[in-house]
């Protein structure tokens, strides 16, 4: 439960109501942010970084939270109509997941609302949200944002309505979609308002979509098949991907076109990633990092999980096959300055109920921080989704030296008793032999250091499946380099006398995983001593690699058919092998083997039991 500091006033908050917004003496709203998420005003949160943003930019900003889309729309009147638009974030999650289990199964709490509530927000609030304003207020311009409308953008699989859907500005009557971390378009597009240039107008902001029915085409234009070309033929929609995937890991990208129906979707090629000096300034904005106190003495579960964490990059170069990381930030690191950092920290440190220990020092990868290529510009002509899949980059400096260094200057900070590493870390980074020697030495120090002063008892990692066949569909390395780091990991916690624990995280049902692969996985971790907690069916997400070989059946970059489990059976039949030590379990894994002919795989899982 979050207890404000007594150096914060109301008035330190984005106001969310006509009271707050009186009580600051304001006679109108330049913008009016609405947002599935309970407002926290912490750099974690989309809504208060953007509020945030607009509020440098010398703006009357209002926030709406979790506004009721039921009954009158009371929540979507009371402020009135802003000066130069409204803005739309569904919340941090897309919220299909944050509604729905893997089984889609519909969830019985919201980590983003106050006491866990559900039923706060409604099913594409991006949607929802967006048509109300329209029907309210036809003449006021929608901007919309968050990572639902991002990974959007263009025709994609929805895994809930099991089908093809348009680009999401087809269904949402926005005037705008902002895709990626929206800091920089958001700045542009109100300095050109602020101009006196039309909203109608502006049409070639990068990283931003709109909707046309004409589009004066340019030479280099990536034309994609239309949406109905996908519906029809899953193979268009595969080969459809590879560009956009492409295109959004490219530091010079295409402008991309997809007609759908009599419409243009147009997606303007995405800024360069943000500088040091551009990142420093969102995160150095002034956030109480607290939720409204209108929430007082409820707890947001979402802000209790980073509170006490700070995140120190951007962008994940991983490429994994099932995540959106780098679809919606971009695979190239945006690192913040140690300075920057080391504010937030001390930050923390004064927050009443901080009792020295900080929950996360990490990023989307933890140890990618200051992570470039050696040369920029052969990073410029590249288009691979990873820079360490199916082998690390040999452009790739993966140098630990600089994260080594702020680890230690935060430790310095009186104060802070541990800094520990809850976000996951690429032991593939650790174990690969560089030609530089300085980078192997990095290395090896930073995995030292990691296990000996910055493990809060339970190291995540994340090998996802034991089956080279499969992980080569994850983009994730070979498990023999989780052995390897599991006996560096055990043989430092020996000689430092420490207990602690590795815990591995696997997925199931991915695209090209079969029921034989699970059981395999399940006598291997077996065999490790593993009695697997950290476990996942595959839930495909729009925008992602996995998701469209889910979906077609083909794998988008060499169009070879990929097998799927689809079916709610099929799932539960692989999903079972993480649990073969559960005696419930054993008979309906000993009938799937036994199918399957696979009376070894028996034998080595159940042999001590059958003695």
């Amino acid at each position: 439960m979050f207890a404000p500091m007594n150096t914060y006033k109301l008035q330190d908050w984005l106001p969310t109501t006509k009271k707050e917004i009186e009580a600051r003496g304001w006679e109108y709203l330049d913008v009016i942010l609405f947002s599935g998420d309970a407002y926290v005003d912490h750099p974690s949160f989309g809504a208060a970084v953007i509020g945030r943003v607009l509020e440098a930019e010398g703006l009357r900003v209002a926030i709406v939270p979790q506004p009721d889309w039921r009954g009158d729309f009371r929540d979507f009147r009371k402020l009135g109509k802003p000066r130069l638009f409204f803005g739309v974030s569904p919340g941090a999650m897309d919220s299909m997941i944050n509604h729905y289990t893997a089984n889609k199964r519909l969830r019985s709490n919201d980590a983003y609302t106050p006491d866990s509530r559900p039923g706060m927000r409604p099913d594409y609030p991006s949607i929802v949200y967006t048509r109300i304003l329209k029907e309210l207020y036809p003449d006021v311009p929608v901007v919309l944002g968050g990572i639902e409308a991002s990974l959007r953008r263009l025709t994609h699989y929805d895994y809930w309505q099991d089908r093809l859907r348009p680009g999401i500005l087809i269904d949402s009557p926005a005037d705008l979609l902002i895709y990626g971390m929206g800091e920089k378009p958001i700045r542009e597009l109100v300095h050109r308002l602020l101009a006196g240039e039309e909203f109608a107008s502006l049409r070639d902001i990068p990283q931003t979509v709109y909707l046309a029915r004409e589009v004066e085409k340019k030479e280099d234009d990536l034309i994609l098949f239309s949406h109905e070309e996908c519906v029809k033929d899953k193979l268009k929609q595969a080969k459809n991907f590879r560009h956009i995937e492409e295109e959004s890991n490219k530091l010079a990208a295409h402008r991309i076109i997809q007609s759908c129906g009599r419409q243009m979707i147009v997606v303007n090629p995405p800024y360069p990633p943000m500088t040091e000096k551009e990142i420093d300034a969102s995160f150095d904005l002034p956030y109480t990092r607290l939720p409204h106190p209108k929430y007082k003495g409820k707890v947001i579960p979402a802000y209790e999980m980073i509170k006490f964490s700070v995140n120190i990059h951007r962008g994940c170069f991983g490429g994994c096959a099932f995540c959106t990381i780098s679809a919606h930030q971009g695979k190239f690191i945006c690192s913040r300055s140690k300075e920057s950092i080391l504010k937030e920290v001390k930050s923390i440190v004064n927050m009443p109920d901080f009792k020295g220990y900080l929950s996360d020092l990490g990023g989307p990868s933890a140890n990618m921080y200051e992570m470039r290529g050696k040369n920029p510009d052969i990073c410029a002509k590249c288009k691979k989704p990873s820079c360490i899949s199916p082998m690390i980059c040999k452009n790739l400096h993966a140098d630990h030296t600089a994260l080594l260094a702020l680890y230690k200057e935060v430790d310095r900070i009186p104060g802070i008793k541990k800094s520990f590493i809850g976000s996951g870390i690429r032991y593939d980074l650790l174990l690969h032999h560089y030609e530089d020697e300085k980078l192997n030495q990095a290395a090896r120090q930073y995995t030292e250091e990691l296990i000996t002063r910055h493990v809060s008892g339970r190291l995540k990692v994340a090998p996802e499946h034991t089956q080279d066949r499969v992980l080569h569909f994850m983009r994730k390395p070979s498990f023999k380099l989780f052995e390897q780091f599991k006996k560096i990991f055990d043989r430092i916690n020996k000689q430092q006398g420490l207990n602690q624990q590795l815990i591995p995280y696997f997925i199931s049902s991915h695209p090209g995983c079969t029921e034989t692969d699970m059981a395999e996985l399940a006598v291997i971790t077996k065999n490790l001593h593993f009695q697997l907690e950290q476990v996942q069916d595959f839930t495909p997400t729009p925008m992602t690699l996995a998701t469209e070989m889910y979906y077609t059946g083909y794998h988008p970059y060499t169009l070879e058919k990929v097998y799927t489990a689809r079916t709610k059976e099929q799932k539960l039949d692989q999903r079972q092998f993480f649990f073969w030590y559960k005696p419930e379990f054993r008979r309906q894994i000993t009938q799937t083997l036994q199918k399957l002919g696979r009376r070894d795989l028996i034998d080595k899982l159940f042999r001590k039991n059958m003695r």
